[in-house]
């Protein structure tokens, strides 16, 4: 298999860590790719048409994609490791929703800040998008916490990913405040072989 990837998504590190924490890092082949929304650069347009990354390309040449998919074809392949069978599923796939919608409005963020001009910037529109990541972190603070005790999942990976991925690119929004029980369980998980070994470059 090949899988379309960039060391800084955070979507593609979802994958990489599924592929560790299964042992099936060895079947994939990694192609890095990069773009933009303005400039699609390198990415697999004739095997995704929506121009994104992480895309899987199965052994019979079948183009797999977004992140949630693919790591749901790879747990398949794996005997049902990170996604458990339900009730417990629901609330995995819960989670690893709400983590990648906080890297959504989080990668939004940067593209405001990177892609559009200075004088055009909306920093209401980018203050709507933090707010519906702190929403999610308090959720995460208050609700989850059982959740995330328990034994590794894919809504953990995606958390753990999400929460990296801010402080790799909004560090200064300084996520850990008020919620520590949060940022705890945040420095446990990060210390797993899989997060260390996919650690983004610096930025």
């Amino acid at each position: 298999m090949q899988l379309y990837h960039s060391p800084t998504t955070p979507f593609g590190r979802k994958v990489m860590v599924h592929l560790l924490e299964t042992g099936r890092a060895p079947e994939v082949e990694v192609i890095a790719a990069a773009g933009t929304p303005v400039d699609p650069g390198s990415m697999p347009l004739d095997r995704n048409p929506l121009g994104k990354i992480p895309c899987l390309v199965t052994e019979t040449g079948e183009a797999i994609y977004d992140s949630r998919v693919i790591c749901r074809y790879l747990d398949d392949r794996a005997g049902g490791r990170l996604y458990p069978p339900a009730p417990r599923l629901w609330r995995t796939l819960t989670l690893e929703a709400t983590a990648d919608g906080m890297l959504d409005a989080a990668i939004l963020m940067v593209y405001e800040a990177r892609l559009r001009p200075e004088d055009r910037r909306h920093a209401p529109w980018v203050e709507a998008q933090w707010a519906k990541i702190a929403r999610a972190l308090d959720s995460l603070e208050t609700g989850w916490t059982d959740h995330l005790a328990g034994p590794i999942d894919m809504g953990q990976v995606a958390v753990g990913c999400a929460l990296s991925y801010l402080d790799f690119r909004h560090a200064a929004r300084n996520w850990r405040e008020g919620r520590p029980r949060l940022a705890g369980w945040y420095a446990g998980f990060a210390a797993r072989p899989s997060m260390v070994t996919t650690e983004p470059p610096a930025a």
